[in-house]
């Protein structure tokens, strides 16, 4: 059954005018047509197509289900966005796939990217949750400073982990988070730009609760990390 996405389904029973365009234009779906629509918080309805408007889709709902997020706890991905926004846009669209709460891009020291237009990446979040058959849209930060993140994360109760290059830093400091991670535990997770995080970056992170790791022996893309880093967390949920 086809799926769409429309936010506000549960009061106006109508498709946003890109999702009518989808179903009525380009699936051809018509009247009488049924279709899967999720709200993005986790409500997924059964619907019957009613008015096969390309502009306004209407429907009728048939059932209405909650489905919570199969990994059952809190996974926030902060990370430095790319230079090239295709590595971004991958790496965003795979961490939804595989199942993420939230994810923060963050200006660093290093950054090369300092202005980040989040309407694209939306929209990846949005294709990635339907076609990985899941109700719930992760939540997309706008660019956030690094010192306010971790001025944030005083509030934030599970397990912090920055994950880090820098040679000058004692390497020895960091735990192999495959390792680390506590299965089930809610779980937030730094990953720097292209240029690491600085020393002094670091040295706030760790003052700021967040325990350092690796993510293997090789020096991994940033984007490479952030998918490797919620992979970690998912593979030792499903062996526990």
């Amino acid at each position: 059954m086809h799926r769409f996405y429309a936010p506000h389904i549960a009061t106006d029973f109508t498709l946003p005018e890109d999702e009518s365009h989808h179903c009525v234009k380009v699936m051809r779906l018509g009247v009488g047509s049924e279709i899967e629509v999720v709200d993005g918080r986790g409500g997924l309805y059964e619907c019957r197509i009613a008015d096969a408007n390309a502009k306004r889709c209407m429907v009728d709902v048939v059932r209405q289900t909650r489905e919570t997020p199969h990994w059952g706890h809190r996974i926030v991905l902060c990370v430095a966005p790319t230079k090239n926004m295709d590595r971004l846009e991958w790496m965003a669209e795979k961490v939804t796939e595989m199942g993420v709460d939230e994810i923060v891009p963050l200006l660093c020291d290093n950054s090369e990217r300092r202005v980040l237009k989040t309407e694209r990446l939306r929209k990846i979040l949005v294709s990635a949750m339907k076609q990985s058959l899941k109700s719930t849209l992760p939540e997309l930060r706008e660019l956030t400073p690094l010192s306010r993140l971790l001025a944030e994360s005083a509030h934030f109760t599970g397990q912090k982990f920055v994950a880090y290059c820098d040679p000058s830093l004692p390497r020895d400091m960091r735990k192999d988070m495959f390792r680390e991670y506590t299965p089930g535990a809610d779980v937030m997770i730094l990953i720097g730009p292209e240029g690491d995080f600085s020393s002094d970056e670091v040295t706030a992170a760790l003052a700021s609760g967040f325990a350092p790791v690796t993510l293997g022996a090789s020096r991994l893309r940033t984007e490479t990390a952030a998918v490797m880093s919620v992979a970690a967390c998912h593979v030792a949920d499903a062996r526990r």
